[in-house]
């Protein structure tokens, strides 16, 4: 099959790295990619919003099956785009059309979604300009701390807690009145804070039946112990020693099941991945959010433990025959340590050289690359989070261990990343230290 793979982070690279794999990727394209899948496959000078030209793309390079990394496309309708066009309408599109992709582009629709199917979730209400003072009213008399967040994408920066009224108030004026995520933030949510432990659930659905990947849990820290500014993610571990066998059945009864009923009775074409962002609140499960397609970086991570071929899962997804894969883990455990740019999240500079990844390999050890571009026979940076290193581990704290080891073989001028990912699994009482949840 010739595969067109859209986006250009680390979990572009993991999946090029795994679909290159298969004996079934005849070509393999990535629009645009980064300088690490430029290894798996063949980099194509195109934006992600690019619909015409991807679509002309595909007709011209006779592509059989397109996989979406990133949720802003999916959002955006890519997948209808395909569908409606005669000479794409037949290529398989691995991801959900615009109006299942809402379960991520709007949280007023998943909380309305969870509620209608009976999915458990944090109380919450949703206000606009129209119902501004009624906003106040809810957010003065509500319990601390408070969560508010943007309807829309808004890059990962529109969910805040806040713990005083004032700072809520504040927050809230400064969305619906003052437009500061734009569009995104037209319509505020307003919920209930969860406290407990956060973790991250994927699938893989045909829209009837679905596949279980293994589950993680990422780090969107800056700073060593859950610290400092959120970024995209500093890292991620899997599996998580809390999920035991009877935690994940409940986690299948009460929210990926009737998830996937719920999108077939509303009638929401859905073929891809669902990414649950879940937290265990007194030992029970809750969505946090939906995500149209997987996390990065916890895609670095779960990925590699997957054994079965990523090509033949992505064909019986569009044939609707998941319920006939028998799915097989690597029971190792995986950790993934994300190497930033100095300044990160805030101002970083590019074009700093990469050190060390021609001449160190380790066994075990994936480099996956992000923000990263080739340039004159070189690689250098290209973006705030720039290399994902995953280790195999025969426990969370072997595998961050032979990641960090990795990391100190490689350089880049002001390179940053944690040392402490998976912290409360490695040794110490997973339920002790629960970092602030709801984001």
């Amino acid at each position: 099959m010739n595969i067109l793979l859209i986006g250009s982070g680390g979990r572009e690279h993991a999946f090029a790295w795994k679909l290159s794999q298969s004996n079934s990727c005849s070509r393999l394209f990535i629009a645009p990619g980064n300088a690490g899948t430029a290894t798996c496959g063949t980099n194509i000078d195109l934006a992600t919003s690019d619909f015409p030209g991807l679509a002309g793309f595909c007709r011209d390079e006779k592509i059989d099956l397109v996989l979406v990394g990133p949720e802003e496309p999916l959002v955006n309708g890519i997948v209808d785009f395909f569908r409606q066009d005669s000479m794409t309408s037949h290529i398989i599109m691995i991801g959900p059309g615009k109006a299942a992709a809402q379960l991520e582009g709007s949280k007023a629709f998943a909380k309305d979604f969870m509620k209608r199917h009976s999915i458990p979730t944090a109380d919450y209400a949703e206000f606009t300009a129209e119902n501004y003072s009624s906003g106040v009213d809810y957010i003065k008399s509500h319990a601390l701390p408070i969560v508010i967040k943007a309807d829309g994408l808004a890059a990962g920066k529109g969910v805040l807690i806040c713990h005083n009224h004032i700072e809520a108030l504040s927050e809230y004026e400064l969305m619906i009145n003052r437009s500061k995520f734009g569009e995104a933030g037209k319509k505020v949510v307003v919920e209930e804070f969860l406290d407990g432990i956060e973790l991250s659930v994927f699938v893989l659905t045909d829209g009837e039946h679905y596949v279980l990947l293994p589950e993680a849990k990422d780090y969107k820290r800056i700073g060593e112990g859950d610290t400092g500014l959120n970024t995209g993610g500093m890292g991620a571990v899997s599996p998580l020693p809390l999920v035991t066998p009877e935690f994940m059945q409940k986690i299948r009864d009460r929210i990926i099941e009737p998830t996937i009923r719920g999108l077939q009775q509303d009638q929401l074409e859905y073929r891809g991945f669902i990414f649950f962002g879940l937290i265990r609140v007194n030992g029970e499960p809750k969505v946090i959010e939906y995500n149209c397609r997987m996390g990065d970086p916890e895609t670095e991570a779960v990925i590699p433990r997957v054994e079965n071929d990523l090509v033949e899962l992505l064909v019986a997804t569009s044939q609707k025959r998941l319920d006939e894969i028998d799915m097989q883990i690597d029971p190792r455990a995986t950790a993934t340590v994300v190497a930033v740019s100095g300044g990160y999240p805030g101002h970083y500079e590019k074009g700093k050289a990469v050190i060390g990844l021609d001449g160190h390999a380790l066994e075990g050890t994936i480099v996956f690359q992000s923000g990263t571009i080739a340039e004159d026979d070189a690689i250098v940076t290209n973006g705030g989070r720039v290399l994902a290193v995953t280790s195999y581990g025969e426990n969370i704290n072997e595998a961050v261990e032979q990641s960090v080891y990795m990391l100190e073989q490689l350089h880049f001028e002001d390179m940053y990343y944690r040392s402490d990912i998976g912290y409360e699994f490695r040794g110490s009482d997973p339920e002790a230290t629960a970092p602030e949840t709801n984001e």
